[in-house]
């Protein structure tokens, strides 16, 4: 018993440790009161790629929040019709179900040097770079690893 303990705490203090969804942001991929494993090791923003769900430094309150990334550096990214297209392409998106974005248009969003630009799947109820912008590099904290609670999938 107390080596597992030992074990927990050293993974958490230096491997991983475990974030809350506390929004609806992410759905369907992930539910209200989901617990993922994040990495302790911020990414590389040139490591990054798109697609990966990380947890960062939220602008509005300085919360651990989660979010998927979807523009890399010098990246142009808009909205037409609920498609996203990154420098004039349309990305494929699965996570996303398209059924709940109703035609949302945006302005078009340009990823400056060493960030990232992040989306809730749930576009409709999503507070992310659309409204605070890219995120810095030096505010991510690490890549979600793995879905640990509740158990399955």
């Amino acid at each position: 018993m107390t080596v597992t303990v030992v074990g927990v705490v050293l993974v958490r203090a230096l491997v991983a440790s475990p974030v809350r969804v506390e929004s609806a942001s992410m759905q369907p991929t992930f539910a209200v009161g989901d617990v993922l494993l994040v990495s302790r090791t911020p990414p590389d923003v040139d490591d990054v790629r798109r697609g990966d769900l990380v947890a960062f430094v939220s602008p509005q309150d300085g919360r651990p929040t989660l979010k998927r990334v979807l523009g890399l550096p010098g990246e142009a990214l808009v909205i037409l019709d609920g498609v996203l297209y990154v420098d004039g392409l349309a990305v494929a998106e699965p996570y996303v179900d398209h059924e709940l974005v109703d035609g949302y248009f945006s302005k078009t969003f340009s990823v400056p040097p060493d960030a990232v630009f992040v989306l809730g799947d749930n576009r409709g109820n999503s507070i992310d770079s659309r409204d605070y912008g890219a995120v810095p590099a030096g505010d991510l904290l690490g890549r979600v690893v793995v879905r640990i609670w509740p158990p399955g999938d």
